[in-house]
């Protein structure tokens, strides 16, 4: 399904591409509506009665216990200026918490995916953690540094991390991959991170907030491989975590 919505995104992927802006002034395009619809259509068809929370769409349905949450374009910054590093992503939820997630790169045709006890794939294969263990010489990435405390901006430029923008779902990817050590979210939405909650751990890393607990309900969210989480969380943080 994840997929199949994010093909459905290139017919609309490029620089020229009509734009809106919502009223919390974030960019939205006729691409993230048309692929939300088509997820929503399948589930209704798949998953009567499930509850869907989509980031263009809001909530409906409920009573089974179960969620799913759409984000039809994750990266639309990227979208709209024709940058391939956005992602359709879709999770559930059941009453023992997150349960399957997917990130699809429509535009680099990549995917992972996991679901709880499973393990995590990329494009079919085993998906695992990178296996370093300081700071030195692994790599942070984030959305978008105009979005980090002052205090937090400091401490990272301060630490022997590497820096780089690989944001949005594309960073947990990386770090899902062990192709990059750690993604930082410091203003995040639940449909943005959901699928990180299965992803990560399932790939051997952790995923949390910034404060150390677990969920993606809280706004911010933290990816590592698990190794560095301790310290990569007190640098962001300004303390130690869970």
């Amino acid at each position: 399904m994840a997929r199949r919505a994010g093909r459905l995104t290139l017919d609309w992927f490029r620089p020229s591409v009509e734009v809106e802006i919502k009223a919390d002034g974030s960019p939205v395009t006729e691409a993230d509506r048309a692929a939300e619809l088509l997820l929503r259509r399948e589930l209704a068809e798949r998953h009567p009665g499930d509850a869907v929370v989509g980031e263009e769409m809001g909530a409906s349905g409920g009573g089974t216990g179960r969620t799913w949450f759409i984000d039809p374009i994750d990266g639309t910054q990227s979208f709209v200026r024709g940058v391939p590093l956005f992602a359709t992503l879709l999770a559930l939820e059941d009453v023992h918490g997150p349960a399957a997630g997917v990130i699809y790169l429509p535009a680099l045709d990549e995917t992972v995916a996991a679901g709880r006890g499973t393990g995590c794939f990329l494009n079919g294969r085993p998906a695992e953690v990178s296996g370093r263990s300081s700071l030195e010489g692994s790599v942070l990435c984030t959305s978008g540094y105009d979005l980090i405390p002052e205090d937090a901006a400091a401490r990272l430029h301060r630490s022997p991390l590497t820096l780089r923008g690989w944001g949005d779902a594309y960073g947990y990817a990386l770090v899902a991959a062990g192709r990059v050590e750690a993604m930082y979210d410091p203003v995040v939405n639940p449909w943005d991170i959901a699928p990180m909650a299965v992803i990560v751990p399932e790939a051997g890393g952790v995923f949390t907030d910034c404060s150390g607990a677990p969920g993606f309900r809280s706004g911010t969210g933290l990816a590592t491989n698990g190794r560095l989480h301790s310290e990569v969380l007190e640098i962001v943080a300004g303390r130690g975590g869970k």
